[in-house]
């Protein structure tokens, strides 16, 4: 199965990531690759960092499930290769949910928000984004929302860590028992 974790930047997907792998030992986290610079104190294995002549030669030879550029740079999940057993977990933008959703009918969508703009801004500015990125970032978010409601994924506001990690480790369990 495949458990899609999107929503807008700075809502905490990259955290509840690692939190889903941490108490769940089915799943198996694929990592993007992006061009943007690693921000400060971010880890090291958030993204496979590379330059984007690495990333276009890496396009042309097929090897992404899907990929699409941001602000001015590039994301992409590399094509899956899970441990046997194991459901695979994609940290992807809303974008990349949809591409995702036209390979896999069945992929499990679960939409990541904040409990508000104000919250989602405080938490861009925290991880270090300025001003202006901030703005992008919120004015995307509407979009991205849209596209989340379009998508019919399951809707998780990240107000508190634990609990929303809870509701999306009981939507996973819910499809893992409707396809067994």
């Amino acid at each position: 199965m495949v458990i899609v974790v999107s929503g807008p930047g700075g809502v905490g997907k990259g955290t509840i990531a690692a939190r889903l792998v941490e108490r769940d030992s089915r799943l198996w986290l694929s990592r993007s690759w992006t061009t943007r610079d690693q921000r400060t104190g971010e880890p090291d294995d958030s993204y496979r960092f590379v330059e984007r002549a690495a990333f276009v030669d890496h396009v042309e030879r097929g090897g992404f499930l899907e990929w699409a550029e941001f602000h001015g740079n590039l994301y992409g999940t590399p094509w899956p290769d899970p441990p046997v057993g194991t459901d695979v977990l994609l940290e992807i933008d809303v974008q990349g949910a949809r591409s995702v959703r036209a390979h896999d009918a069945g992929a499990l969508l679960v939409f990541v928000d904040a409990p508000t703009r104000d919250a989602q801004a405080e938490r861009l500015r925290a991880r270090g984004d300025d001003d202006e990125a901030v703005r992008r970032r919120i004015a995307a978010a509407e979009e991205e929302r849209s596209l989340g409601d379009e998508l019919g994924a399951f809707v998780v506001i990240n107000d508190e860590l634990d609990p929303a990690v809870d509701e999306i480790l009981e939507l996973i369990g819910r499809a893992r028992h409707a396809n067994h």
